[in-house]
């Protein structure tokens, strides 16, 4: 497993944040994590990197303990946080050297080279961050996640507030490291998830409700939403109707209806929180 999260919980003063969280994700997957605002998602990717620590559970990445071995397990991690941080009086080039120097690679012009070529960059590469549109500072967090090579990719909303050809282009990206890595992407956008993910879970309040592909969830939470076409005009659907209700059966066809991933995550998330149980 790349990632194996076990019985995670974290607290923001009283207010239980993560309950219980339990999930494994395979390496080689492009994985969907969604769920509303507020209801962990970011919190979650922040205790995987070890950006912020968690109260109890445990965390590994390929095998490593994120809270007993925090630097040997950040090496093998890339992020992208939502609002990306970048250095913008630095320029692209000086930025990615800077930042594979903190990792202390040991060919770092060569590595940079490389980083900006696989992301697109090269047009922009001598140009300060500052200069840059937001989907070419994108591209950048996404040099800076990559640029030691990590086996496993973070990325908290990663198109937020891009054009829909930026879209287009970081969803490429995105698919392509995922032949080779995995990768965890926190999405508002479903019709994101339907493009670039292999799998999906979701979370509300706190607590893991889905993680399955998206086919199997969009089975599961559809196995008693039924179109039936009626063919003719009202006098035939009146009196399909009234057979349905009498359980007649003068139907001509019943086709079974397939719910988009809108439809599904409104399902999964749209429940009352419980009250806050006594700690």
């Amino acid at each position: 497993m790349s990632i194996s999260i076990h019985n995670l919980n974290k607290f923001y003063g009283e207010q239980h944040v993560l309950r219980d969280i339990s999930l494994s994700i395979d390496s080689g997957k492009v994985v969907a994590f969604i769920g509303p605002n507020g209801a962990g998602k970011s919190t979650t990717m922040k205790c995987v990197t070890g950006y912020i620590p968690f109260d109890s559970g445990s965390i590994s990445v390929c095998g490593i303990d994120v809270r007993q071995h925090p630097i040997e397990a950040k090496r093998l991690i890339g992020y992208l946080p939502e609002h990306n941080p970048l250095y913008l009086e630095m320029y692209v080039r000086e930025y990615l050297q800077y930042v594979a120097r903190l990792y202390r690679l040991s060919n770092v012009v060569q590595r940079v080279d490389e980083v900006i070529e696989q992301v697109g960059l090269t047009p922009e590469r001598a140009k300060r961050i500052s200069q840059l549109s937001k989907g070419y500072r994108q591209r950048v967090g996404l040099a800076q996640a990559i640029i030691h090579d990590p086996q496993v990719l973070i990325l908290d909303e990663p198109t937020t507030g891009l054009d829909p050809n930026q879209i287009v282009e970081i969803r490429q990206l995105i698919r392509d490291m995922g032949k080779s890595k995995t990768v965890i992407l926190s999405t508002h956008i479903m019709q994101e998830v339907a493009a670039i993910c292999d799998s999906v879970i979701v979370i509300n309040h706190g607590q893991i409700v889905a993680n399955q592909s998206e086919s199997d969830m969009l089975t599961d939470n559809d196995s008693h939403s039924f179109l039936i076409e009626v063919k003719g005009g009202s006098a035939e659907q009146q009196r399909a109707t009234q057979a349905l209700i009498d359980a007649g059966l003068d139907i001509r066809s019943i086709n079974k209806k397939q719910r988009d991933m809108e439809e599904v995550f409104h399902t999964l998330t749209n429940q009352e929180e419980e009250p806050l149980s006594q700690q």
